[in-house]
């Protein structure tokens, strides 16, 4: 295994070399409502392709993870079946765009955990034992233990693959940024509702420096 992976901005880690025990792969948000071609982005007009694209580089590297022993954390986005963690501004934005929150669709009640369009698609979804973290917001660090249970690990680097790279992805980047995680996102394991759109975001991560980038290549050759 190598001691530092080969990262676009630095070799990563900045601090120290590069060990599993430190590390966990996190997996955003590959839920049905926004993968599926008739789901909830679908709805709203947005091509999915893009996303599902992504789907069999991000398995790829979830069973390699796993063969080496990493840490697998999975993230959900949803609510209560009441609505009461949804915060009233976003109930309302939901309600203007036509598709309100927990409305019932073809997976069910929009975003609401247990319903089938919130569950992870088959193709990545949770190995048994693998952690899953339920969030009530786009950050995967908002109101959940994510954090806690990481540092109880000796975990400070994590590596990143998800959607949609600027909303969930990027939340969960700069909510790990400002509680000292080193952040290593595969740029072929995000997308977002476009490819134009996870490149423009892409671009924005190697500008600001909230951690580096990589191809999962590089990556992967790091784990021999």
């Amino acid at each position: 295994m190598l001691e530092k992976v080969s990262a676009e901005q630095y070799p990563w880690p900045i601090i120290g070399t590069f060990d599993i025990a430190r590390c966990a792969l996190l997996s955003i948000d590959f839920q049905v409502e926004y993968c599926a071609p008739d789901g909830y982005f679908a709805d709203l007009g947005i091509d999915t392709a893009h996303i599902r694209s992504v789907l069999g580089p991000v398995a790829e590297v979830l069973e390699t993870a796993r063969s080496a022993g990493m840490l697998v954390v999975h993230t959900r986005e949803g609510f209560r079946a009441d609505l009461s963690d949804c915060p009233p501004t976003k109930v309302a934005r939901a309600v203007e765009r036509g598709h309100p929150m927990g409305r019932e669709g073809r997976y069910g009640r929009l975003l609401v955990q247990g319903e089938p369009g919130w569950q992870i698609v088959d193709s990545v979804a949770p190995a048994p034992g693998e952690w899953v973290v339920d969030k009530p917001g786009q950050g995967a660090f908002y109101s959940t233990d994510l954090d806690l249970r990481l540092r109880n690990r000796g975990v400070d680097l994590l590596v990143i693959m998800g959607t949609t790279a600027d909303c969930c992805v990027s939340s969960t980047i700069r909510e790990a940024n400002d509680r000292g995680y080193d952040c290593l996102v595969l740029t072929d394991c995000v997308a977002d509702v476009s490819e134009s759109r996870t490149d423009s975001t892409l671009d924005s991560f190697r500008i600001n420096p909230l951690g580096t980038t990589a191809q999962r290549s590089v990556f992967l050759a790091a784990l021999q």
